[in-house]
């Protein structure tokens, strides 16, 4: 079937899924949402948050967009921005891939790059104290907050969930990263709604604040964060995996190894899927969905590149190691 669209926020494949099983010898599907015009998951809370504000009457012509985001939302907000036809500025910081900030100043964005993080709030701390700075200096700007948007998730609870409860039916664990955590709210909403025999497993990355634990340094933008999200519910959460983040440059590359060159959050997600799977003795008459956020291509510089890598992780990546996997 021919597909022609007019508008780049038409475009979305919603039912891509790689099973796992020939690359990781595991039950494992992957739902792949990186296969839009933003290159991830992020357009549809994207597109969701600003549906919101102009439901809201909040967005008008000569309105500047204004949010914080390592990478994938500020690149998403860009293609809605464009095609809205808001100016959008994009509070990030130096962890944001390059590739990043370049497609988002290409789209026609302007892009704040934070260099020192918060003593207490780290990277993302400083970013929202520079957003707020941003905002009541300037009339004209609206502040998205994705971290306290309820559009955040309810454009998962309309669209990612119940393509997930179509495509399996008899689901039995979902697997989600958790970033901003709307992608997982959604689900864990939509699911405990509908089918609450679903079991929803947050992936979160060590070093995270979101979940409780400590504060830690974090190379890899995307998932975890440096302040708890305002749309957080951990009572829809049924159980969390923390995940080092050396575990998901060793899945990026395993991954790779078969010609999926996914992102970081997604390895992160597969590597805690797996020790969730293999702590709980799931066999293959568990059917495990996991959600994959973004494809690899931002990252060459960065989980792809050798010399990144030995400046970011030392020795806790072996000398000869990821070759070992490729």
């Amino acid at each position: 079937m021919t597909t022609i669209i007019s508008n780049p926020l038409d475009f979305n494949v919603e039912d891509l899924y790689v099973d796992l099983r020939p690359s990781l010898g595991r039950r494992l599907f992957l739902k792949c949402e990186g296969f839009n015009f933003a290159g991830s998951i992020k357009l549809k809370a994207a597109t969701e948050m600003v549906a919101t504000k102009e439901r809201a009457g909040e967005l008008f012509p000569g309105v500047t967009l204004i949010e914080s985001s390592s990478g994938n939302m500020g690149v998403a907000l860009s293609i809605v921005a464009a095609t809205r036809g808001y100016r959008f500025i994009c509070v990030t910081d130096a962890r944001c891939n390059r590739a990043a900030r370049r497609l988002m100043e290409t789209l026609g964005s302007e892009v704040h790059v934070i260099t020192e993080p918060d003593p207490d709030g780290g990277f993302l701390g400083a970013r929202l104290a520079h957003v707020r700075r941003l905002v009541a200096a300037h009339a004209g700007y609206v502040w998205l907050n994705q971290y306290a948007s309820e559009g955040n998730w309810t454009g998962h609870y309309r669209t990612t969930a119940p393509e997930i409860a179509k495509a399996f039916p008899e689901l039995d664990v979902l697997f989600i990263g958790a970033g901003t955590t709307g992608t997982l709210m959604g689900c864990a909403h939509y699911f405990r709604e509908n089918l609450p025999s679903v079991r929803v497993v947050a992936i979160d990355t060590v070093g995270s604040v979101t979940f409780g634990r400590p504060s830690g340094r974090r190379m890899i933008p995307g998932l975890g964060t440096s302040v708890r999200p305002g749309i957080l519910d951990t009572s829809l959460v049924d159980d969390v995996v923390y995940v080092r983040e050396p575990d998901t440059v060793r899945m990026c590359h395993e991954l790779v190894r078969s010609g999926f060159l996914f992102g970081g959050s997604t390895g992160t997600v597969v590597s805690g899927a797996l020790e969730w799977l293999t702590a709980n003795g799931a066999g293959d008459d568990v059917t495990s969905v996991a959600i994959s956020p973004d494809l690899g291509g931002n990252y060459l510089e960065t989980l792809y590149d050798d010399e990144w890598l030995a400046r970011s992780y030392g020795s806790e990546l072996l000398p000869g190691e990821l070759d070992a996997i490729r």
